[in-house]
């Protein structure tokens, strides 16, 4: 290998080299060339079926538990140097989400993998009809900085489950984080299936053309559309789970105490950097003021007086974050509580905002940072036609004490998920699945939805040589008599199924 100081062994601009540790010590570039070779190592291990049996998968799946219970330390450090994340976030949003993941495919993967029976009609009655699931080959799973390590090994435990291999490729937003990453897996993954590779945002679409069997990327919208357009080029299948601007609607007939906690947690976790949190409130006119007291309580318990001084209290990732959530907040409605901001430590108060217009930029952009506008609709028949009016959002979030509020929110509006009384947690649930609709991205991912993710599943008939009697219609010559008798099974069929697809 090259040392750092010498040139790319190729021309193109792919990769850069992540330098900072949790030790300080440089990280290996991943060159271009080294790419390449790893891919072909990969396919080579697919190819010879390495991944294919149940007790190999099942190894993979316990080093992955293995790994986090053993390095809880060092996300944890990491993630503190990234993202400022407190210790209890974590272990809470992270950690146990993947090792729940993991444990949930290790009780199940025995019956994932087994051939599933599909229901037979009379001219198939002695054959079987199944459909199998095989692997697809070597996918590549791109992380995003807003949950670093949950975005990339949750989609990896479906991508080991369903018996592929897989690069993962984590944030170089979150560049400790990466790099222990790129430092851990190969001790505890096989090393020719599983690899982590150290690219730039920017160089993610070049990688992408290299042809994988499946990309699964998370991130924003734009990112998202330049990773589609590269996969398109080789008709590689993607599942996109993007950003988008969540509606949170807080309905007159609601209890506010409990409304206004979970949305506080929702919002403001981890510094309101996250997919899924409530990108701004539609608040009915009749309760807006004790909304805002409400959140401004919660704060105050959450957060302490001066939430930089608070240990559960994160940071912006990087500078461009900073700016652009800062410069949000300064040209969008009227500060009702926060808005301090300290570039020198990337810190942004948990804000709210009143008095926002449908016009202000704060509801033009995703914001990913710890800020929540708050707009009035004086009716429910306003606040759904004004979701509809906008792109369809990764999630919709309906606070009400009146189950009718609730279902119209739930059956009148589209988004990739829908929680009442509560937020974020439906994107967490293992049975649930996940994924956008729309702007919001496509595709959806979570136990058996991420294992059938990661599988083509194939359409099996198994026949024997009997009832030739039968089949002989469809041969040529044909015959109006033989055409005549297909046509008259055909429309028992529609009638009871008895004779359908005698050919």
């Amino acid at each position: 290998m090259s040392s750092p100081s010498e040139p790319s062994p190729s021309p193109a601009r792919w990769f850069k080299a992540l330098r900072r540790t949790r030790l300080g010590e440089p990280c290996l570039k991943t060159y271009p060339l080294e790419c390449v070779d790893l891919l072909k190592r990969a396919r080579v291990a697919f190819k010879a079926g390495r991944t294919l049996k149940e007790d190999f998968r099942l190894a993979q799946l316990d080093a992955m538990v293995r790994l986090l219970e053993e390095h809880e330390c060092d996300f944890v450090d990491a993630l503190g140097r990234d993202l400022h994340k407190p210790r209890f976030e974590t272990i809470v949003s992270e950690l146990i989400l993947i090792k729940n993941e993991a444990l949930h495919a290790i009780n199940n993967l025995k019956k994932w993998m087994q051939p599933q029976h599909v229901e037979r009609n009379l001219s198939t009655t002695l054959d079987e009809c199944l459909v199998v699931s095989e692997p697809l080959g070597v996918v590549f799973i791109i992380g995003t900085w807003c949950s670093p390590v949950q975005m990339c090994l949750v989609p990896l435990v479906g991508a080991i489950a369903a018996g592929n291999c897989a690069f993962i490729s984590p944030s170089e937003c979150t560049a400790h984080t990466a790099e222990l990453l790129h430092r851990l897996i190969p001790f505890y993954l096989d090393n020719e299936c599983f690899h982590v590779i150290l690219a730039g945002t920017n160089d993610l679409p070049e990688v992408v053309e290299l042809k994988f069997d499946h990309v699964f990327f998370t991130g924003n919208r734009e990112e998202g559309i330049r990773i589609a357009q590269a996969a398109a080029r080789t008709l590689t299948p993607v599942t996109l789970i993007l950003g988008g601007k969540n509606p949170c609607y807080v309905d007159k007939h609601c209890e506010i105490t409990t409304t206004a906690q979970r949305i506080t947690w929702a919002c403001f976790h981890n510094a309101g950097q996250s997919l899924v949190a409530p990108d701004y409130i539609l608040c009915h006119t009749d309760v807006k003021a004790r909304l805002v007291q409400a959140l401004k309580c919660c704060l105050m318990q959450f957060y302490g007086s001066d939430p930089r001084e608070s240990r559960s209290y994160g940071r912006m990732v990087n500078l461009e974050v900073f700016n652009r959530t800062r410069d949000l907040l300064w040209r969008s409605g009227k500060v009702a509580v926060g808005g301090q901001v300290i570039e020198a430590e990337k810190y942004i108060a948990p804000t709210i905002l009143t008095e926002v217009a449908e016009q202000d930029p704060i509801m033009h952009q995703d914001i990913f940072g710890p800020v929540l506008p708050i707009l009035t609709v004086n009716n429910l028949d306003e606040a759904i036609a004004f979701i509809n009016k906008q792109e369809k959002p990764l999630c919709v979030y309906a606070y009400s004490s009146n189950s009718k509020v609730i279902q119209r929110l739930m059956s009148e509006t589209s988004s990739g998920s829908f929680c009442s009384n509560d937020s974020v947690l439906q994107s967490l649930m293992v049975n649930l699945p996940f994924g956008g609709v729309g702007g919001s991205g496509m595709g959806s991912y979570h136990g058996r939805h991420s294992f059938d993710t990661f599988s083509h599943r194939k359409s099996c008939l198994l026949r024997g040589t009997r009832f030739e009697c039968v089949t002989y219609l469809r041969y040529p010559p044909y015959e109006d008599r033989n055409l005549s008798l297909m046509t008259w099974a055909s429309s028992l069929s529609q009638k009871s199924q008895g004779w359908c697809q005698i050919l």
